[in-house]
């Protein structure tokens, strides 16, 4: 189809391509024609002028044509929507889910090392029963493996590819057995699988895969930043906020407060959710977009979904090691803040039922007194009977403190 020398001219002019030899050839803006036909026939310009070059002739005199040559059996509304796949599953698959992976493994360690250190709980940022500081990070860690398993669960569209379809995927002017062989070829350069669209029409009209793909990415942003927000607020202070955490000194918090540290690595996730979000806003747009036989919107969604691959995995990474990882516990701190906690009276309700119980958390909270000394005070427990029922680290499981049954 391609003679062989033409052809060999061709490979090696996109391998040099391929190692960023050329770069400067490529000043196509990603606000082109929708199809993406601006930076392909780019592309198929540059290697077709070095395959010339090689081939020893001159740039310009179309030995070998950008269109008749390297452009063969393909079309910019079949290559694109590929490359766009390719790019897309190995940013996941590569990038991302390492990145996640580590900040698993962060999350993972800490909800070990903190098992025992009992705080309060807060619910509508207010005083709730006690919870262990590992079990919230236990939550967190939950959380980034669903999110690994959103990452995996979309790459199974991702690995489809459009080559063969040609201008509305008829596949007219392209050889028969071409899909299958490229998709093969593409899977052994890339170590990553892919095959052929099972539906060249879907593929080159819609861009569903990515849509479902970038929606998993903007979950997983989300999932970071409640987590960069939940960790901020008990790192607060050091002397007049929450303090139950001290967080790591990434560098100095401001520039005219002497020794204010500031929370900058969780503040740059929260950050990058936000691109991710405006991200998403345009990837979900133009994919419902692209009337009848071809999406136009293929370089907005290919730039927005790999930006936000990169950032999460980027930020992902920089979360566990520079931040989560280097989190300590102020367990001394947090024990006395919990004894002092109105949301003890809770765990009265099996014990002295509900109206005693709230009677109770009333006068601790006017006299200034712990539940427990309340309770003991009003004597509906003994001492004995407050040590079992109020104990902080028993209010941690499911369990009814009281209940003789």
């Amino acid at each position: 189809l391609v003679e062989d020398d033409t052809a060999e001219a061709i490979v090696a002019a996109a391998d040099e391509v391929i190692a960023g030899e050329h770069d400067d050839q490529f000043p196509v803006d990603v606000f082109q024609t929708g199809s993406g036909t601006s930076s392909n026939m780019n592309a198929n310009e540059v290697i077709a002028n070095r395959a010339a070059e090689i081939a020893g002739a001159e740039i310009g005199d179309r030995v070998v044509h950008p269109n008749d040559h390297v452009n063969y059996g393909q079309s910019s509304n079949d290559v694109i929507p590929t490359a766009m796949h390719v790019a897309a599953l190995e940013a996941v698959e590569k990038d991302l889910v390492p990145a996640l992976e580590t900040l698993h493994a962060e999350l993972e360690a800490k909800e070990a090392e903190f098992d025992g250190v009992v705080k309060t709980g807060r619910t509508h940022l207010q005083d709730a029963t006690p919870i262990r500081l590992g079990q919230e990070f236990g939550g967190y860690r939950t959380q980034v493996a669903k999110g690994i398993e959103r990452a995996e669960g979309v790459q199974s569209n991702l690995r489809e590819l459009a080559l063969g379809g040609t201008a509305v995927g008829t596949g007219l002017n392209t050889h028969p057995e071409f899909p299958e062989l490229a998709a093969e070829y593409i899977s052994d350069e890339t170590g990553t699988e892919f095959r052929e669209a099972e539906n060249h029409f879907e593929a080159q009209a819609a861009h569903d895969a990515m849509a479902e793909g970038h929606g998993a990415l903007r979950t997983i942003a989300g999932s970071l930043n409640k987590m960069a927000n939940d960790l901020r607020l008990p790192a607060s202070g050091p002397r007049n906020g929450l303090g139950e955490v001290e967080q790591p000194e990434n560098q100095p918090g401001s520039s005219i407060m002497p020794g204010k540290i500031n929370p900058v690595v969780a503040e740059s996730v929260n950050q990058v959710h936000k691109q991710v979000v405006g991200n998403d806003a345009a990837v979900s747009a133009g994919a419902a977009r692209g009337e009848i036989d071809l999406n136009l919107y293929k370089p907005v969604i290919a730039h927005n979904f790999l930006e936000s691959a990169k950032l999460i995995a980027n930020v992902a990474e920089t979360f566990g090691e520079r931040f989560v990882g280097k989190l300590e516990a102020n367990e001394e701190f947090a024990r006395e803040r919990v004894e002092q906690s109105m949301a003890l009276a809770t765990a009265l309700n099996p014990a002295i039922g509900y109206d005693k119980a709230s009677k109770v958390a009333k006068t601790a909270l006017k006299e200034g007194k712990s539940v427990r000394e309340a309770a003991v005070e009003a004597g509906y427990l003994t001492e004995e009977e407050a040590d079992e029922v109020l104990a902080p680290e028993a209010m941690t499981h499911r369990v009814i403190l009281g209940d003789e049954d």
